[in-house]
């Protein structure tokens, strides 16, 4: 298959790396460092099973972007809006869209920006990769999930050719015809994790000892699953006491994503994660104090 990342971070790299591994036609829309990185050496992924170099196209310019059989847009949510005139690009040329972002509204900005909503479908992963250097990325645990699907619950043809695309890269991957509510389960973990994490300025093992931060992590899932059903997901009865079983089992160390963005001063998904809960949450007139407070006070100290 014919398929373009957009993103060559952490995430698009080692997925276009381990596809382009499989044989597939990979080229990467990046600039900079990163541009001149993989036009030099390729792409390097470091995994727990052993390293691969693997040579993939680079380009800098939009109009060089073809048609392909998929895009994945993998970049930060808060850089969805400058990638968005090159997806819409591609989407315009007939290529389905694919994006393995954070937060549950990417379809609904993306048709903002102008990308065809038929393009695009629900997708997802789950993966603990890091950006070592430009073209260098590193996955350090066993995990590699990628779920994709059609938003009105068909199992397409295209769906489940990119799923067994990945599959054969090695990626435990499927298609899944309920991609919604697994955005929702998986947004309920990501929120309640960076709220918790980022007000406590903690790893996960620390907070999840003490009693209060516990409770803290608690709240915060509840909170998120609260507002997924007042906005008609059905999401089930224990999914609170699911995602926090999920917690438990994540290494003491660990730290979000967003914390390690906090920590570093830049820029986070503040807005697109308990941001959001705030904003839904008042639209449906019920109460969640740990991700208002989250919104106001973690962006309050992003400012300073």
């Amino acid at each position: 298959m014919n398929i373009v990342v957009l993103g060559a971070g952490a995430v698009g790299a080692y997925y276009g790396g381990q596809l382009a591994r499989a044989g597939h036609e990979v080229t990467c829309y990046a600039r900079g460092a990163t541009l001149a990185a993989l036009r030099a050496r390729g792409l390097e992924i470091r995994t727990p099973e052993g390293a691969f170099q693997v040579g993939v196209a680079a380009t800098d310019r939009v109009e060089a972007l073809g048609p392909a059989d998929f895009a994945i847009v993998a970049v930060k949510s808060y850089s969805l809006a400058d990638i968005g005139p090159v997806v819409r690009h591609c989407a315009r040329q007939g290529t389905t869209v694919v994006p393995l972002l954070n937060g549950v509204e990417t379809a609904e900005r993306l048709a903002l920006l102008g990308v065809p909503s038929a393009a695009v479908i629900g997708g997802l992963t789950r993966i603990s990769a890091i950006r070592v250097a430009p073209g260098l990325v590193e996955r350090g645990s066993p995990f590699q999930v990628v779920v994709v699907g059609e938003f009105d619950g068909r199992v397409t043809e295209r769906a489940s050719r990119i799923a067994t695309a990945f599959r054969g890269a090695g990626v435990n991957a499927r298609a899944s015809d309920r991609i919604q509510v697994e955005l929702w389960q998986k947004f309920v973990f990501i929120a309640a994790l960076a709220a918790a994490c980022g007000l406590a300025r903690s790893p996960v093992g620390p907070l999840r000892a003490d009693p209060l931060g516990r409770r803290l992590l608690e709240r915060a899932a509840a909170e998120v699953v609260a507002v997924a059903r007042a906005r008609g997901i059905l999401l089930a009865d224990d999914e609170a006491a699911r995602v926090l079983g999920v917690i438990d089992d994540l290494p003491a160390a660990m730290k979000p994503s967003f914390l390690v963005d906090l920590e570093s001063g830049g820029p986070t998904e503040l807005d697109i994660l308990s941001g959001t809960v705030a904003r839904f949450a008042e639209q449906a007139r019920i109460a969640t104090p740990v991700h208002d407070t989250a919104t106001v006070a973690l962006a309050d100290r992003a400012r300073r």
